[in-house]
């Protein structure tokens, strides 16, 4: 799977085509770019009266470049990115902003394959599929396209929500160091979470949120359940990606003569410190919020009991009192 941003920032979760059921769709669109070259060979071959070889070899130049450059670029023009191969077997060429292919991506397509398909017999195109994310070859680089897989899972996962009481910290937390691997195995553990069993639920969650914490700071309060955390780690990255891209879509429209919305320009301040309180279990009592200078303080609410002290961790200094945070490691 991989993140598809829209013209409109919209984060669509699509399902890139692999490389072995590219090559198989390569194939079937060879198979009927070489009936189509044999098949008029042999009728020039057989009716043409033609004495001049050079000529008719000329003929057959063009014609061979008009098949296996033209074919895929009259094709994947007419049909929104689906060539025969490419029909039979569920795929389809989109735009890197998920719009459908156009002509001019559709010729750098076709150029850059007759090169790297044909005349290179296809080695660079398979070792930049393997090296990139998406599985794009040189001609999808230069044409900003990829193929995806239509015949995915029509019910992609639902984005993991913030948990409430971890609203205040995550606003806080730096969390550009997070590998993209990680970020994959954690949403891979939320949407799956709930089909296994309890004890793999603690191992995977636990071993999960001790990757993540290693790239986040600070930690969060302590007693924080491992899927909790985790989740609230992947729905605050998932705000803060389409705040920016939002920004960006609104400086594109204001370039473009279209205008912004009418409300005042976002100033962007330091966050403000954030003590970390004790983790709360949904439907427990919290400690009231500080009232501002000036205004009359709230009512005094009853805080929960504080959890027991966890073990110290292997590796701890010794006699270092209770931790300032972190989440809960299954016993």
């Amino acid at each position: 799977m991989s993140d598809l941003v829209t013209g409109d920032a919209v984060v669509l979760d699509v399902s890139t085509a692999q490389l072995p059921i590219r090559a198989a769709a390569f194939l079937i669109d060879l198979a009927v770019q070489a009936a189509a070259v044999v098949s008029v060979f042999l009728l020039v071959a057989n009716t043409a009266s033609v004495t001049d070889s050079a000529l008719l070899t000329a003929f057959m130049i063009l014609f061979v470049v008009l098949v296996f450059v033209g074919y895929p670029v009259l094709v994947e023009t007419l049909t929104r990115g689906r060539s025969l191969g490419k029909l039979a077997l569920g795929l389809r060429v989109v735009g890197d902003d998920g719009g459908p292919e156009l002509f001019r991506q559709a010729l750098f397509r076709a150029l850059a394959g007759f090169v790297e398909l044909y005349l290179l017999t296809g080695g660079p195109a398979v070792i930049c599929s393997l090296l990139s994310p998406k599985g794009k070859r040189l001609g999808d680089v230069f044409a900003g396209t990829m193929v995806i897989s239509e015949r995915g899972p029509r019910s992609p996962a639902a984005p993991p929500e913030m948990p409430p009481q971890l609203a205040g910290w995550a606003a806080t937390v730096e969390l550009s160091q997070l590998p993209d691997d990680l970020i994959h195995t954690a949403r891979q553990y939320l949407s799956r979470r709930d089909d296994l069993s309890p004890a793999v639920q603690q191992e995977m969650g636990a071993r999960i949120a001790a990757r993540t914490a290693a790239f986040v700071s600070p930690p969060p309060p302590h007693g924080v359940p491992p899927h909790v955390y985790v989740s609230a780690v992947l729905a605050e990255r998932r705000r803060r990606h389409l705040e920016r891209l939002t920004l960006r879509a609104e400086a594109r429209r204001a370039a473009a003569g279209q205008g912004v919305p009418r409300y005042a320009a976002a100033v962007y301040a330091p966050a403000p410190l954030h003590t970390a309180a004790p983790y709360a279990p949904p439907g427990a009592a919290v400690p009231a919020p500080h009232a501002p200078p000036g205004a009359a303080a709230a009512p005094p609410v009853q805080a929960p009991a504080p959890a027991p002290a966890s073990a110290a961790r292997p590796g701890s200094p010794s006699g270092s009192g209770a931790s300032a945070g972190g989440f809960a490691l299954p016993s």
